[in-house]
C-alpha cells in the first residue's frame, strides 16, 4: 500500500502550488508479503487535460524520480495540472508493483512591482533630487527568469 503526502487531491481537484514554489510529495510505503522487501521506486509525470492523464513529461536531471520522495524545484512545471505517480514494483516479483497519484495545477505568481531599482525602500528625502519612477525596467516575475514588461 502506498499513501502520498499531502495526497488528498484529483483531477478535478488538484492542489495548488505557485509556479515559484518548490515542493515535495512523500510516500509512506507498507508491505503485506514475507519474500524479500527490495525495490525499485519510480515517480512518472503526465501533464492532464480536464478529462485525463495521457501525456508523460521529461523533466531535466535535477529532478530525481527514484526516491519514495519526488522534490519538485520552482519554475520546473510549467502552468497547467499534472498527475503525479509513484510507482513500487518488488525486484524479486517484478509483476506485483502498485501505484498511487496526486494530482498539482501550477498556477502564477504574481509580479513584484518594483517603482526604483531594489525597491522604494532605497528611496531616501533630500533636496532637488530627481526620481525616475520605472516599473516596467526594476519589477520582477518570480516565474521567469526576465521580466517582460510589454
Amino acid at each position: 500500500m502506498i499513501t502520498l503526502i499531502p495526497g488528498q487531491s484529483s483531477l478535478s481537484s488538484p492542489m495548488s502550488y505557485r509556479r515559484s514554489q518548490d515542493f515535495y510529495i512523500s510516500s509512506m510505503i507498507q508491505f503485506n508479503c514475507d519474500g524479500s522487501l527490495s525495490t525499485t521506486k519510480k515517480w512518472t509525470i503526465k501533464n492532464c487535460t480536464s478529462t485525463s492523464c495521457s501525456f508523460a513529461i521529461v523533466l531535466n536531471e535535477k529532478v530525481m524520480t527514484t526516491f519514495s520522495e519526488l522534490y519538485i524545484p520552482s519554475r520546473t512545471l510549467d502552468y497547467g495540472v499534472y498527475q503525479l505517480t509513484l510507482t513500487v514494483t518488488m525486484i524479486d516479483s517484478p509483476n506485483l508493483k502498485a501505484s498511487s497519484s496526486v494530482y498539482v495545477r501550477i498556477t502564477a505568481t504574481g509580479i513584484t512591482a518594483n517603482l526604483v531599482q531594489l525597491g522604494t525602500s532605497m528611496i531616501t528625502r533630500g533636496d532637488q533630487q530627481d526620481l525616475l519612477l520605472d516599473p516596467g525596467t526594476f519589477s520582477v516575475d518570480p516565474d521567469e527568469n526576465t521580466f517582460d514588461a510589454t
